[in-house]
């Protein structure tokens, strides 16, 4: 029999450090001889980076305490270790930036030099070589970035190829004669306009390279097959494809299996890989459609669907012959499997809750009409086996707004959303437009209106959600971070749908953004709103700092005291602005936390925060959580 009571205090046998527990980081995975290794964000050690693998069941740390796997390229790093065949490990430490190698039991022996201007990531072993990308901070306005090879036995780090502001997906072929990667310049981002180039090695170095794509497009990830061929993913037609070509033909490339799906998505950190080819010709490839999904592509282009359950951040990690990892959540789990030669699936490691699946809220994809076009969302209705609501009450809802603003999320209900739904509060993430996994034309709704398509969108979704009876329109919150706080801000500040708002460390002033902020996204605002000094006026009209006397609901605002990206000081304006408002808020900064909470202690208070915040405003009991403080 289940209990009645009022939606948002049932009670749930997950709790925010069980949530926490659930919500386990993967960076990377890699077949080592007969094992398979993989990295590991490790909340209960304040967020240190590991490399593990299973030994005799047992889970053990190859990289150990202290060291820390975690690269600052761009900020946002990526491709922070990297191994050989054999089990050698090489990673970027993250207090000094240099590349060290071990074997499991050896202590890090330094491979790149004592050098505080410099950082390195997107760390891959190709043909018996170890390239990075490399970036040196000498003062200049941009940081000179490149693709270096690192000697194993001594000798200097030699810089491969330059030329471009950045670099990514260094692609050795075969033969070792030819590299391929991507390049891009400001003002453009990842996702705007990128170029696959192809160079020849002469000892070692590039003095040469020709681009095989146009430049106009956002071409990523060129990878060698066994044959020699050069693919590629681009978008001439709209959508993220395959693309091959003979690396040394003028021949155009050709498709790959074209579908109306994206095998791609926002560069936001170095090594992301959608897709792998295989040695038989085919291909494993993510294929995105507002979901993941894992495919088979044969050589003969027949695509087949894998038994990989990850339904959002999809990744494959690696290849082995016919065998391949792939990271990702599914529902209720966040892992890794490993696909077999066979297309058998197997989950190589994944940390899910206790909770059975019968808690699992069944995701429900929704579409509204909106003033810019179509919105999609994924809908996670409130779900408890124990509790039900009283009959004609409806229950309120949390709007989670990704971050980017170029990204997406896939309707997965990781531990956090059911941290909520299983509390009796729903959940609906929304892929406003400039989401990715929709194709170009839908990412590139948001150019020259962040501040408003992102937040028309997230307030015709939840006057959807509300219109359709299944939420109670004077209850619904809205959370985001880092880009999505900026909304959060926006459409408390240019709508009158939301009752509520929570901001983890939100962007107030895009003017402050675009002048505190590192040089990956230094210009990033220029296609979001327009270049500065010209578009000023739009910053300051944007920004909801520029428009505070449209704060007039209660505010949680969550801040890393480290954080580069979007430092403390935009939130404590907004603080600021709220006070002199007399509009209920509270404001809690992490000593030690950057750009994305890491430590678990940081993790659960923020999660709790965060229910006793809703709790307070919307009026329902929050058992066992502390009551929260509005000022």
């Amino acid at each position: 029999m289940t209990t009645i009571a009022p939606y948002g205090s049932w009670i749930s046998p997950l709790s925010a450090a069980d949530a926490s527990a659930a919500a386990a980081r993967y960076d990377g995975a890699r077949f080592v001889a007969d094992e398979i290794w993989w990295g590991e964000t490790l909340a209960e050690e304040a967020g240190r980076s590991s490399v593990r693998r299973a030994v005799d069941g047992e889970v053990e740390d190859v990289l150990p305490a202290p060291w820390s796997a975690r690269s600052r390229v761009h900020e946002y790093g990526g491709g922070s270790w990297t191994t050989d065949p054999v089990g050698r490990l090489f990673f970027v430490e993250k207090s000094d930036q240099r590349v060290w190698t071990l074997r499991p039991g050896e202590e890090p022996t330094a491979l790149t030099p004592e050098d505080p201007s410099a950082r390195h990531g997107g760390l891959r072993w190709q043909n018996g070589v170890l390239l990075a990308v490399r970036e040196v901070h000498d003062g200049g306005p941009v940081p000179r970035r490149s693709i270096v090879s690192i000697p194993l036995a001594g000798g200097d780090v030699r810089e491969v190829v330059a030329g471009s502001d950045f670099l990514a997906h260094p692609a050795l072929s075969p033969d070792g004669r030819r590299l391929a990667w991507v390049a891009w310049d400001h003002p453009d981002m990842p996702w705007d306009r990128t170029q696959i180039r192809v160079g020849e090695l002469e000892d070692g170095v590039i003095t040469t390279w020709r681009a095989v794509t146009s430049g106009g497009t956002a071409a990523l990830q060129p990878e060698w097959d066994a044959a020699g061929r050069l693919t590629f993913v681009d978008e001439p037609t709209g959508r993220w494809n395959l693309w091959r070509r003979e690396a040394a033909s003028d021949r155009p490339a050709e498709a790959v299996a074209p579908a109306d799906a994206d095998t791609g998505g926002g560069l936001w950190v170095l090594g992301a890989r959608w897709y792998v080819p295989l040695d038989d010709g085919g291909f494993v490839a993510i294929r995105t459609n507002g979901a993941d999904e894992v495919m088979r592509i044969d050589a003969a282009g027949v695509v087949s669907t894998t038994d990989v359950p990850a339904r959002s951040r999809a990744i494959v990690e690696d290849v082995s012959g016919s065998r391949v990892l792939v990271s990702g959540a599914a529902p209720g789990v966040t892992g890794i499997w490993e696909i077999a030669a066979d297309g058998e699936v197997t989950m190589v490691v994944g940390t899910r809750s206790e909770l059975g699946d019968e808690w699992i809220p069944a995701v429900r994809p929704l579409t509204v009409p909106g003033e810019h076009g179509e919105v999609h969302a994924f809908d996670h209705p409130p779900t408890n086996p124990d509790f039900s609501a009283p009959d004609g009450e409806l229950p309120p809802y949390v709007v989670f707004v990704h971050g980017g603003p170029t990204a997406h999320v896939g309707g997965v209900a990781d531990s956090r959303i059911t941290y909520f739904t299983s509390r009796g509060i729903g959940i609906l993430e929304v892929n406003y437009g400039g989401s990715t996994g929709y194709g170009r034309d839908y990412r590139r709704r948001l150019l020259g209106q962040w501040g408003i398509v992102d937040r028309d969108d997230v307030a015709a979704a939840a006057s959807g959600l509300a219109a359709d009876g299944r939420a109670d329109a004077g209850r619904i919150a809205i959370a985001g971070g880092s880009a999505g706080g900026w909304t959060v801000l926006a459409a408390l500040v240019g709508t009158d749908v939301f009752g509520a708002g929570i901001s983890r460390y939100g962007v107030g002033d895009a003017r402050l953004l675009a002048t505190d902020t590192h040089d990956f996204e230094a210009r990033y605002l220029d296609g979001l709103i327009g270049p500065l000094p010209e578009a000023e006026a739009l910053y300051v009209e944007r920004s909801p700092l520029g428009r505070t006397e449209g704060f007039r609901v209660p505010v949680l605002l969550l801040q890393g005291a480290e954080d580069a990206v979007v430092p403390p000081t935009q939130a404590e304006a907004i603080r600021d602005a709220l006070a002199a408002k007399g509009v209920p808020h509270a404001y809690v900064l992490y000593e030690g936390e950057g750009h994305g909470f890491r430590s678990a202690t940081t993790v659960v208070h923020a999660l709790e925060s965060e229910l006793a915040f809703l709790g307070q405003v919307f009026g329902f009991e929050t058992p066992g959580v502390t009551a929260i403080t509005l000022d």
